[in-house]
């Protein structure tokens, strides 16, 4: 794959890489749909110190509401955990040295369930191919979000690896039927049975759904199929959703200005993405201009969750109204939340405006948003049952 340049990665992405033409962990692909968004919520939480921390935490709600669940619904929150844990994950590549490395490993060393929060952990060698970028694509939630198949969305994250190449390269029949988690299925051996059932809808809803679009290629023996392989470009109508790349966000002036106070690549485009490039350089200037400030980085993100204006907006005032007390406890469970949580919120929230108005609100002001102040609050006793009941 097309190597990465070592400035554009920060923090642990830019150690070693594997070798660039040795590609890959195969990842069973008899998970169900929702294991599948399951998996890779869990490695967006962990990604930023994949391979610093021992084990991850995540609220167990947001989790649940992130993937797609009832946020009570724990009994299937932990049948796809178990499905995880009983997944098995295989690698075969070459190592720093060159030299070639089989690995195999559950996909969740363990998971667990108390006081409302899911903790979760990989396996140290795993964590490691998964960190790597050119090893491991991350899938973005915007996208995975469209898919209603688990074939689809298996394909679409084993093709998106490749998707700087151009091409997956040949994969053995036998290698593609595991990869689709239907290699036990006597019926899927006949070719014309595998691509009427499983190639063509999965093709279809790759293309129709997601930033690249993939065509296969066959390769036979006589008259019998024996490889599969797929070429990929870019999807120039969804392209918009390929959020993950971010080499557009990182040629903005603005990204370099983030960069130099110290905020992470990750975040920085995050914040771009979320507030917009001009309104993140509004309170970059902004920040600039105050004096005294210790923690620039911090200020602006306080700044940007706030609304900062040329005056800092004095707290909400105690006991002047319930509807005031609420909204500033929204603020600080916002504020309490990981910047990984605080994002998943705000883009579930969003995606559940239907009204044009009341979503440029919810964009322009936040949770502090007047026209869906009811909403939002029954949004976090969703996630918090509870949070509002000593005001």
């Amino acid at each position: 794959m097309e190597d990465i340049p070592k400035e554009k990665l920060t923090g642990s992405l830019r150690r070693g890489a594997v070798k660039k033409h040795v590609a890959a962990i195969h990842v069973s692909g008899k998970l169900t749909l929702l294991q599948r968004k399951l998996s890779n919520v869990l490695l967006l939480n962990a990604y930023d110190t994949l391979t610093q921390a021992a084990s991850f935490q995540m609220d167990a709600r947001t989790l649940c509401l992130m993937v797609g669940y009832n946020s009570n619904d724990f009994d299937t929150l932990k049948a796809s955990l178990r499905g995880l844990a009983e997944t098995v994950a295989e690698w075969d590549m070459l190592d720093e040295a060159g030299q070639q490395e089989w690995g195999v490993s559950s996909l969740l060393s363990y998971a667990k369930l108390k006081g409302g929060v899911c903790e979760y952990a990989y396996s140290p060698a795993l964590a490691e191919k998964l960190a790597d970028p050119k090893v491991f694509a991350l899938i973005n939630l915007n996208i995975q979000r469209r898919f209603t198949s688990g074939h689809a969305l298996a394909l679409y994250e084993n093709c998106y690896r490749f998707h700087r190449t151009g091409s997956t390269g040949w994969w053995s029949l036998e290698t593609f039927r595991r990869l689709m988690g239907v290699e036990e299925s006597a019926y899927y051996e006949v070719y014309k049975h595998l691509n009427a059932k499983i190639i063509k809808p999965a093709v279809s809803e790759v293309n129709r759904t997601s930033n690249i679009v993939i065509t296969p290629e066959v390769r036979k023996r006589g008259r019998a199929v024996t490889d599969i392989r797929f070429l990929i470009k870019q999807n120039p109508q969804l392209a918009i959703l390929d959020l993950d790349d971010g080499e557009g966000l990182r040629r903005a002036p603005v990204y370099d200005r983030l960069r130099a106070m110290g905020v992470s690549d990750r975040l920085a485009r995050q914040w771009m993405l979320e507030h917009g490039e001009t309104l993140v350089g509004e309170k970059l200037d902004y920040v600039a201009a105050q004096s005294g400030v210790k923690s620039p980085a911090r200020y602006l993100a306080a700044a940007l969750r706030d609304d900062y204006a040329e005056t800092p907006k004095e707290p909400v005032p105690p006991a002047t109204s319930a509807r005031a007390q609420r909204l500033g406890r929204v603020r600080d469970l916002a504020a309490n939340r990981t910047p990984t949580q605080r994002d998943a919120d705000k883009r579930l929230f969003l995606s559940r405006i239907e009204d044009s108005a009341a979503r440029v609100d919810f964009e322009r002001h936040g949770w502090m948003s007047a026209l869906n102040a009811q909403a939002v609050f029954a949004f976090w006793e969703e996630i918090m049952p509870g949070a509002f009941e000593e005001l």
